[in-house]
């Protein structure tokens, strides 16, 4: 196999099958959308969208050591974390700046799943691999052993009700239980990436097809559509959730991306990047860097990642996230910005848009917020 040669999810020919327009994304073929992208945004905010996330990488971490090896590893507080709960975490190298972000899932007493996202999953296991030595605890390269089926919206409950007597009533956000779903057994996750209430699937490989077609068959009477990254993109913008690559790189640390509360310094032992994350947190609480505000145009055009925002003449920040939101009817972005012009409401600031200086209003992060 070449080393451009993109990898497929188990659903690939489902996904043709449907006329999607396919993608290159972290390497593998993945579907950005089937149809209209907004139609299918609007789907989850209203209904249910249906995802594959079979690109994300799974890795394993077991063994009486595994608890310590993560908490030395990572920056959260992994040893606190019950059997059947997931935390969001990080992990960051010596310096503080991140590698990814991450979800830690405890599946048994000394069995953890640690969810990295596509593009950085070697990075993280390689890391993990070599922060384990020492510790009595195996990690393991799991991302052809699984499937990731996501089902997100309002109506998902529902649906997923429907192919399950797994109790989801008492699934909690970010936790997860092994259960059956359409008979196929998985594990199911109170997680996600677009703001809703949803749960993602793990289950192999081979078990992917049949899955989807369940879940898209029982959820034919609730209005639930196949969705693609392009809408995910969108949804998780307008939920105010990083992305690797755009809010969260190598050169920032979790204090700089405003999300310092998961760093745990108060956990036992050190953990690496600690030194360098204590002087973090203190020139943050001293005199903030930039900092990490939503922005709302005022017109029609739409900010990408990498333009310049703009206030008197002056850059005072540059744009990681933007696109038009279906939710807002407005083209949106994330942005950092010089703490002096960050306060929601800040106005005069403006993007440069190919050179034209658009007004833009400074909003606090997320755009948008579901009705509990």
């Amino acid at each position: 196999m070449s080393s451009t040669e993109l990898r497929h999810t188990a659903l690939d020919a489902v996904h043709r099958s449907l006329g999607a327009t396919m993608t290159d994304f972290a390497g593998w073929d993945m579907p950005l959308r089937y149809g209209s992208e907004r139609d299918e945004h609007v789907a989850v905010r209203t209904k249910a969208g249906l995802f594959d996330l079979s690109h994300m990488g799974e890795i394993t971490v077991t063994g009486p050591g595994a608890a310590a090896l993560l908490n030395f590893a990572l920056v959260g507080n992994i040893a606190s974390v019950g059997v059947g709960r997931a935390r969001y975490t990080m992990i960051c190298q010596a310096d503080g700046g991140i590698l990814d972000d991450l979800i830690v899932y405890r599946l048994a007493e000394t069995e953890y799943m640690v969810v990295a996202n596509a593009s950085n999953a070697q990075v993280v296991l390689d890391a993990l691999t070599e922060r384990a030595a020492g510790f009595d605890a195996e990690v393991r390269d799991d991302r052809d052993a699984y499937a990731l089926i996501a089902v997100q919206g309002p109506e998902s409950p529902g649906i997923l009700k429907s192919l399950t007597d797994a109790d989801l009533d008492g699934l909690k956000y970010y936790a997860g239980l092994p259960g059956t779903v359409a008979g196929v057994p998985a594990l199911i996750a109170r997680t996600g990436y677009t703001g809703e209430d949803g749960f993602e699937l793990f289950v192999k490989p081979e078990h992917a097809v049949e899955l989807w077609q369940a879940l898209t068959k029982a959820g034919e009477g609730a209005g639930l559509v196949p969705c693609g990254l392009s809408c995910r993109d969108t949804l998780r913008l307008e939920a105010g959730m990083p992305l690797y690559g755009h809010e969260l790189t190598t050169s920032l640390t979790p204090f700089d991306a405003g999300l310092g509360r998961v760093v745990k310094f108060e956990k036992e032992g050190d953990f690496v990047g600690r030194e360098a994350l204590a002087r973090a947190a203190e020139r943050a609480a001293a005199e903030p860097p930039r900092v990490l505000v939503g922005l709302v145009a005022e017109g029609r055009r739409v900010p990408r990642a990498g333009y310049a925002v703009v206030a008197g003449g002056e850059v005072i920040g540059e744009v990681t996230s933007g696109a038009p939101s279906p939710t807002l009817g407005k083209p949106i972005a994330m942005a950092y910005v010089d703490a002096g012009h960050a306060a929601p409401g800040t106005e005069g600031v403006g993007v440069d848009i190919r050179g034209s200086h658009e007004p833009f209003r400074v909003v606090a992060l997320p755009f948008y917020k579901r009705q509990k």
